[in-house]
């Protein structure tokens, strides 16, 4: 019997850097060396009324006879009427002006899953729309009980995720707690620094979820590949297609080395509400489907910089077009299999030096005799190079030239290792290695202030204000948060 749910769950998970391996990654063959940020997503899930619970010993009403509190049952694929149900769903992301999304809990006949739908007006957020739909399938499955009584979910970001800490002054922020601000603006005016927000708010959410109903909080380590699992299908149904699942894998798992899984897995899970969807899912999850089972490779969990280096990222308030950018790339590959076998071998090879490198030294902290980490600047270097090339050649603006004077620049700074667009590159924040050390980061805001581009980008971006991001390197995932931390906000 699942253990009865608590009043009250808080959990958050990572941003990402993915250093290495953009565009490799999405193929098996290849690996992604993606490091976890300090930067985090928040949910905080609060049981607003209790379900009945079913089937136990001794309590709760006859399992045979209906419950008043029970979701609907709707047909398979017929219109959901919002006014019939009356397990509701409140989710706000308060730092967001009018951010609240209200659901009723609707449950599809022929084991079509549960489906949410938003009741009150305003944009949709299709993240939270399917990591609810996604979760709340899976808990009704495994669970006691097929009502979930009605629960209020608040979504908090840490500052870094979107441009405007650097100018927010929302009506609250002065009074609030200094690691969360009021952004002033809607959700959708927001500019994000591209660290992973999508993945990390839907590991979160589901993963909340999943505890808050069918775990206890310290099951949270036990229970974390059914929880990536999880994410990855409701990620994965969010964004309309089959990505590689590295931001979801450490925002789960840490930081690591990652192979992806293969897309058949989650091909065949298709749709809320098509019969056997629920069956489906569980198999996913629970990696119960004997003809796909999961093959994600992850090694080096938890993996940390070495001694005396840190990760810093600027953010450059421009951002790109992931999903186009790769089809150009994938295109590109296709039609020129052979030269492009070439590259990315190259790039792997490199890629994988720099990894082993910087295993090394963590290892061996002793052996970066000189302090200067000569040898990941000379890697990061090659990388690069390789990368250009790979811009050249796609088409593709994956370091465009205006990235690359700006990483030439802050390169140039004493103590810079050295830096990289990372993932699928473009005009996201950059990513830099250093010396651990703060009159590295003064000198790098000295750098930054009135940095202004002074090159014609091959491209046509443009790169306005440059910043350094207050994040760094995480190295955990998914974890248990303790409530104190939210007061003012929950």
């Amino acid at each position: 019997m699942a253990p009865q749910p608590s009043s009250v769950t808080a959990l958050s998970a990572p941003g990402k850097v993915l250093l290495t391996g953009g565009y490799l990654v999405l193929d098996r063959n290849y690996t992604g060396t993606v490091f976890a940020l300090d930067a985090r997503i928040h949910i905080v899930v609060q049981q607003l009324r209790r379900g009945h619970r079913r089937g136990a010993s001794g309590s709760g009403p006859d399992p045979k006879a209906p419950s008043s509190n029970e979701a609907q049952t709707i047909p398979e694929g017929s219109a959901v009427d919002e006014q019939d149900t009356e397990d509701t769903v409140v989710v706000r992301s308060p730092q967001f002006v009018d951010a609240v999304w209200e659901y009723g809990v609707q449950r599809y006949e022929n084991g079509g899953g549960v489906k949410v739908v938003q009741k009150n007006t305003g944009p949709r957020n299709s993240f939270v729309e399917t990591s609810l739909s996604y979760a709340l399938t899976y808990i009704s499955y495994v669970a006691d009980s097929k009502d979930f009584g009605s629960l209020s979910v608040t979504i908090l970001a840490d500052n870094d995720y979107y441009s405007e800490t650097a100018t927010s002054t929302g009506p609250a922020s002065q009074d609030r707690s200094a690691r969360f601000v009021d952004f002033g603006v809607p959700l959708q005016e927001a500019h994000k620094t591209g660290l992973g927000s999508s993945a990390a708010l839907v590991t979160a959410l589901v993963s909340a979820l999943v505890i808050h109903r069918t775990m206890q909080a310290e099951d949270l380590g036990t229970g974390r590949d059914k929880l990536h699992n999880l994410a990855q299908a409701a990620h994965c149904s969010a964004q309309g297609k089959v990505g590689s699942g590295f931001d979801v894998a450490a925002a789960v798992y840490g930081s690591c080395l990652y192979k992806r899984f293969s897309p058949a897995i989650l091909e065949a899970v298709g749709d809320v509400g098509t019969a056997g969807f629920e069956e489906r899912l569980f198999a996913v999850v629970e990696d119960a489907d004997t003809q796909h089972p999961w093959d994600t490779e992850c090694v080096d969990f938890g993996m940390q910089l070495p001694r005396g280096m840190q990760m810093v990222l600027c953010d450059v308030d421009c951002g790109s077009q992931t999903p186009s950018m790769v089809k150009k790339v994938l295109q590109w590959r296709n039609e020129n299999r052979s030269e492009a076998d070439i590259l990315w071998a190259s790039l792997q090879n490199n890629n994988e030096r720099l990894r082993q490198e910087l295993k090394r030294l963590a290892q061996h902290p002793d052996a970066n005799t000189d302090g200067n980490f000569a040898e990941v600047r000379a890697l990061i270097q090659r990388t690069r190079h390789h990368i250009r090339t790979m811009t050249r050649r796609t088409g593709v603006p994956i370091e465009p030239s205006v990235q690359t004077e700006l990483l030439d620049s802050v390169s140039e700074v004493d103590g810079v290792i050295g830096g990289l667009v990372p993932g699928a590159g473009g005009y996201d924040a950059i990513v830099l290695l250093i010396r651990d050390d703060p009159t590295v980061v003064a000198r790098l805001n000295e750098r930054l202030v009135d940095y202004k581009s002074s090159v014609e980008d091959d491209f046509g971006g443009q790169i306005g204000n440059v910043r350094l991001l207050g994040v760094r390197h995480g190295s955990e995932g998914v974890k248990n948060e303790v409530l104190e931390q939210y007061a003012g906000w929950v």
